[in-house]
This record gives structure tokens, sequence and C-alpha cells, in this order.
């Protein structure tokens, strides 16, 4: 396979969102999942959003970018507003829906009936889980960090978990397969995920330190 080189010389070639997607793509696959919130007036918001991170365990942290608040953006209204948020992870079986909910609904309409996704509400938290995940993280928002380019940084701290116990490993580690979750590369490109094996925890040998 031969290699081609890109620079910024050639960000200007292409017109359209050619490079968008190329730059979207170039991270590699990652997690979508559904960000559940409520506003004020009670009505329930749900955004899709595949930049989740892991920043820590102890206590245990996740983060997620946020494009510029230039526009509103309902979700980071909300998260700001309560404290309160959710992260559903997206299976196969609701993958439809889930992307759907990437669509621009007015803030009055609901992501949750204009899709067909159901709500489920668990005592504690204040935010909408949604019932069809596999599995659903109730989260507190800790803080945000402005980025350069005018994106933000969301970190919040894990305060419930729900998912099915049969699908943690003896090592404390969640089988994704088992829960039928999927990848996302871009904004559009959906895979499926396969196991490929469990590798021992890395530690140098005589031959690395030769």
């Amino acid at each position: 396979m031969a290699l081609q080189t890109f620079s910024t010389e050639d960000w200007t070639v292409h017109e359209g969102r050619f490079w968008v997607n190329f730059f979207n793509t170039l991270s590699g696959a990652r997690t979508p999942v559904l960000i559940g919130t409520e506003d004020a007036q009670g009505t329930s918001n749900l955004g899709l959003f595949n930049s989740l991170v892991h920043l820590g365990a102890t206590p245990p942290l996740l983060g997620f970018i946020l494009r510029p608040t230039t526009v509103p953006r309902h979700t980071y209204n909300n998260l700001k507003a309560s404290g309160s948020y959710t992260i559903n992870h997206v299976s196969k079986s609701i993958l439809d829906q889930a992307h759907q909910t990437s669509a621009k609904y007015e803030e009055s309409e609901s992501e949750f009936k204009a899709t067909g996704l159901d709500e489920e509400w668990i005592e504690g938290s204040s935010a909408p889980f949604v019932k069809q995940s596999p599995i659903k993280l109730g989260m507190q928002f800790r803080e945000e960090h402005l980025v350069l380019n005018g994106t933000r940084l969301i970190v919040g701290e894990v305060t419930s978990v729900m998912l099915d116990e049969a699908t943690i490993k003896d090592d404390g580690s969640i089988d994704l397969v088992a829960n039928q979750a999927v990848s996302v590369s871009g904004l559009y490109r959906y895979h499926d995920l396969k196991f490929l094996e469990q590798k021992d925890y890395a530690r140098p040998t005589s031959d690395s330190r030769s």
C-alpha cells in the first residue's frame, strides 16, 4: 500500500466538507453516546456525541467535547443550569434512532418523543436516561475548559452506572460486544465491534532494556 502525504497546503484543494470529514475520521473509531438533560421547563433533551474520553478512575471522570456555543447548545445550557446529565451508550438496536437525535430540533421539542426513544427516570438523578440503552451513566458536571477553536471540554463525575452485571468480567472490565455497543468514525460512519484478544499488563523485558 502506497502512502500519500498531505500537509497544510492541501487543506484548500477540496471544497465543501471534504476536509471536515477527513479530520473527523482521522482520530479513528470512537464511542457514540446519547447525553440526556432536562431544561427548566421540564422538556427532556437528547444529544448524540462521539467524543467521550476517560479522564480518570479516582474519582471516575469522563469528558466530552462540545462544539462552539455561537449557536444554542441545548445540552450545554441544561447541564450547566442543573449540574446533572446522563450518558447512554448506543447499541445496534437503537442506532437509527440515536443518529436521528443529531438533527436540529427546536428547543421546545424533545428528541425522545421525536425519535421514539423512551425516557427513564432514576431516583437521585434530575436528568433522563435512555431506557433502551444497555449502559447508562448518571453524571454530575464538574468543570469545563475552553479550547482555542471555541470548543469546550466538559468534565463530569460518574455518580451511578446501570448495566447487565453478567457483562462485567472478573477483572472489572466491561464486555462492550456483549452489550451490542457500536463505534463511530467521523459523524456518520458506524462500525460493529469485534473482540480480538486480551493482553497481559505490559512490563519491560530484558530484551527491550538491552
